[in-house]
């Protein structure tokens, strides 16, 4: 494993793990962007296993923090979407620099947002990406909440404290600005999703209380070249380790059974 920094277009420094491959087989890279109020190793560490089972059967792993998450720069209060869509533009340049074969994505609940934001200029250089409990609606998990823990953090006595002081404490830790919170009146990630063909595959549990199951279901049903694998019972993030351990396999198997060869 190798830690690095990379600087995104505005300076910030960003924390970034590789997981080089591991035997002869070299399928491309495969770039892991993760969630609000986590780091680059996800909750309970996923991302560390997934990189690990990757790098089992020929990728590059490329794990980093955004900023103001992690070991990155920057304060939790600066972080926007328009930010993270410039950190993942630092690293998927880096990764191109660095790397040979092809690139593929896998993002994790709100890391959706910045990646299919992204999936316009990404064009050709995304061979596959690969969704965990997305947030392709802002509107219905932020600013009109229908599910449990979107009505917990962003009701009313939340959007109250985040008028009186600036920001707002997501989960009890994460410290959420206003910028962030204006932005998502203004972004559509399902819109972009079904603008692009890419090859796609969702994995989300159906008891999901903080991000839309039924979205995301939709979504797969109207665009082409798109997957879907539903983890019976689970909550967001997958609550079980069984559960993380069924998304992080289906997700390996899917990625190594369509390969392009590396040049």
């Amino acid at each position: 494993m190798e830690r690095v920094e990379v600087r995104s277009v505005d300076g910030i420094p960003l924390q970034v793990v590789v997981d080089p491959p591991i035997g002869p087989v070299r399928r491309g890279v495969v770039v892991l962007v993760h969630g609000l109020t986590v780091d680059m190793d996800e909750g309970g560490g996923m991302f560390v296993r997934l990189a690990q089972q990757l790098a089992g059967v020929g990728f590059e792993v490329v794990r980093f923090s955004f900023r103001g998450h992690g070991g990155s720069g920057g304060a939790q209060r600066g972080m926007t979407i328009a930010g993270e869509c410039l950190d993942l533009q630092a690293v998927i340049e880096w990764v191109r620099r660095r790397f040979a074969g092809p690139v593929s994505i896998v993002a994790a609940s709100f890391g959706a947002v910045p990646t299919l934001l992204s999936l316009s200029w990404l064009g050709e250089i995304l061979d596959r990406l690969v969704l965990w409990n997305p947030v392709l609606d802002l509107r219905n998990t932020f600013l009109e909440p229908e599910l449990a823990w979107g009505i917990d953090n962003f009701g009313t006595t939340q959007q109250k404290t985040l008028q009186d002081k600036g920001f707002l404490l997501v989960d009890g830790q994460f410290e959420l600005g206003r910028v962030l919170f204006g932005e998502f009146a203004r972004y559509r990630p399902l819109e972009e999703f079904l603008a692009v063909d890419v090859p796609a595959l969702v994995v989300h549990g159906d008891q999901d209380t903080a991000v839309s199951y039924p979205i995301a279901a939709e979504a797969v049903t109207v665009r082409p070249n798109t997957a879907l694998h539903t983890v019976l019972g689970s909550d967001h993030g997958f609550d079980s380790r069984r559960r993380e351990n069924e998304a992080i396999s289906v997700t390996v198997n899917w990625l190594a059974g369509h390969p392009r060869p590396v040049s």
